[in-house]
């Protein structure tokens, strides 16, 4: 323990000691560790959170490279989970961090066990499976972040948050908004979401066998500190 003391003490110094105990107390879950989540989970470890979850099926590719946080030339093929995991335990050997390689879906949902948490992150490119995860975070009591869209974006002084019935220029935003109005069936309380309303166009055409947009690290990483961000604010909000 003492290691892990040195490793936070300039984080207490600013936080104070009953913050630091608090924040190792949380439980955080994060849906997705790609450009955005990677970049979450490192963030809330280098913070002081101990008990981390990270979800998903993936593994390296070489086009995760320019983004993602475990993603080099020497893990491709690796599955991602797991090479998360053996860095956030690097920075903390005294974490306790589940790696699962599984997605989140209608399928697999019960298994998370999401009413055992006290932080849901949301970071999954799916529609349809982030929609569930949505429905399904707001009816725990656990405190829900969600991502927007990170793709298309080179500006990163327009990344900012609001609620997400607010949060505006987002398609993926709007297409939930939309999804859930034609369902009728809608989240049960606000959250918070991290977003850009800058929308830009793919210079080159899409690889057929790689169909997401085109994205950049300085953004995608911003979008994953920023939601770290809004969890420690959070627990250092309820201490005070």
């Amino acid at each position: 323990m003492a290691i892990e003391k040195a490793i936070f003490r300039r984080s207490e110094l600013l936080l104070g000691d009953e913050a630091m105990d608090r924040i190792a107390e949380k439980r955080v879950i994060i849906f997705g560790v790609g450009g955005v989540g990677s970049w979450c989970a490192e963030s809330l470890v280098r913070s002081g959170i101990r008990k981390l979850t990270i979800v998903d099926s993936d593994h390296v590719s070489v086009t995760n490279i320019n983004r993602q946080l475990m993603a080099t030339t020497k893990t491709v093929g690796q599955v991602k989970v797991d090479v998360l995991k053996e860095r956030l335990l690097n920075i903390n050997p005294s974490a306790e961090i589940t790696a699962l390689q599984q997605i989140f879906s209608a399928e697999t949902a019960s298994e998370f066990c999401l009413e055992e948490y006290d932080y849901i992150i949301d970071a999954i490119d799916s529609l349809k499976d982030k929609a569930l995860l949505i429905l399904m975070a707001c009816q725990t009591k656990a405190k829900f972040f969600s991502s927007m869209g990170a793709a298309l974006k080179l500006d990163p002084t327009r990344i900012r948050t609001a609620e997400f019935w607010k949060v505006t220029g987002d398609p993926l935003a709007r297409a939930l908004r939309n999804r859930f109005k034609r369902d009728k069936t809608f989240p049960k309380h606000k959250f918070l979401c991290v977003y850009s309303d800058e929308l830009l166009e793919n210079k080159m055409p899409i690889d057929p066998d790689d169909k997401g947009n085109g994205s950049i690290v300085h953004i995608t990483a911003v979008f994953g500190f920023m939601l770290a961000g809004l969890v420690v604010q959070d627990v250092v909000k309820k201490e005070n």
